[in-house]
């Protein structure tokens, strides 16, 4: 059968260059067929892999995608691999990586273990984010991490809806709709708490608010979000991943529900500091302190 990976770089980083030709030239040798994007394959300059614009086709029939840099480059990846369902494998090159699943210094190994089929796939949760305005659509997207509703300027007024009915009403620079996969990106930095990717949930966090309500929220993945501008203060910004923006007039109502398509993810195991519980991602992400931990009795 024939195998495709799609490999994709963050060509900014010198390292994550010569990191790709090593992915490429190690999948070339194992027989399978690579395409690299057509923006990225002068840097890389691959021999045998074919080169493919930077759309979503260019995934399609492809077996996983691996993905070289941050979290950035992989919610970039995210845009592609989404609609046709192709997972994502992430090599961190970046600062924190909490998407990726491998370390630079495993990447040789990691390798070895796509080539033999040595992973799992697990979904994501999304989002897909509407922006009406007096009842017309004039944004229609979708996000991995996180939608978030911005001041532009000024402060905004918004009030913050849950399934139809209205919460609150905020003074506030902004609100944060996120998933679990997101809680550890803005919406942790806004106050947000961590959720586990397993849970299914959907976050509201309010981002400097001026309420006494103005608590994180995190509500059934069933429910609809939805934050209101109000027509009276300035308009604001909609971005989506911190990739995708819009901007919000006054008026305008943007709405948050589960999205219709997952983003999938590889997941190696069999390799050390991979594949590890979202536990321990967590505490070697954040440096946490666990010295002393004895771990539980067993008998």
């Amino acid at each position: 059968m024939n195998r495709t990976v799609l490999v994709t770089v963050h060509t900014g980083r010198g390292p994550a260059v010569e990191s790709a030709r090593l992915v490429v030239q190690r999948l070339v040798e194992a027989g399978i067929k690579v395409r690299v994007l057509e923006q990225e394959a002068v840097q890389i300059g691959c021999v045998g892999a074919e080169v493919v614009a930077g759309d979503p086709v260019s995934a399609k029939d492809a077996e996983v995608m691996i993905v070289l840099g941050g979290d950035g480059s992989l919610l970039r990846s995210a845009e592609i691999a989404r609609e046709s369902g192709v997972p994502l494998f992430g090599v961190n090159l970046g600062h924190v990586g909490f998407l990726a699943e491998a370390e630079v210094d495993d990447l040789a190994a990691a390798v070895d273990s796509v080539v033999a089929g040595n992973y799992d796939v697990e979904e994501r949760m999304t989002i897909d984010v509407l922006a009406r305005l007096n009842g017309q659509v004039i944004a229609d997207t979708w996000a991995l991490n996180e939608a978030t509703v911005e001041k532009r300027e000024r402060m905004l007024e918004v009030v913050a809806e849950i399934d139809g009915r209205p919460l609150s009403r905020w003074g506030c620079d902004g609100v944060i709709c996120a998933t679990p996969t997101g809680s550890t990106a803005y919406a942790f930095s806004a106050g947000g708490p961590v959720v586990w990717p397993e849970v299914e949930a959907m976050l509201m966090v309010p981002i400097s608010a001026h309420a006494l309500f103005a608590k994180p929220l995190v509500v059934s993945p069933r429910s609809t979000l939805a934050v209101e501008i109000l027509p009276d203060t300035p308009g604001g910004v909609l971005w989506c991943d911190g990739r995708r923006r819009f901007d919000l007039p006054p008026g305008v109502r943007v709405e948050v529900r589960r999205g219709a398509r997952p983003v999938r993810l590889a997941r190696l195991h069999g390799i050390e500091s991979t594949g590890a519980p979202f536990t321990d991602r967590l505490v070697a992400k954040f440096e946490l302190p666990v010295q002393g931990w004895r771990g539980r009795v067993r008998p």
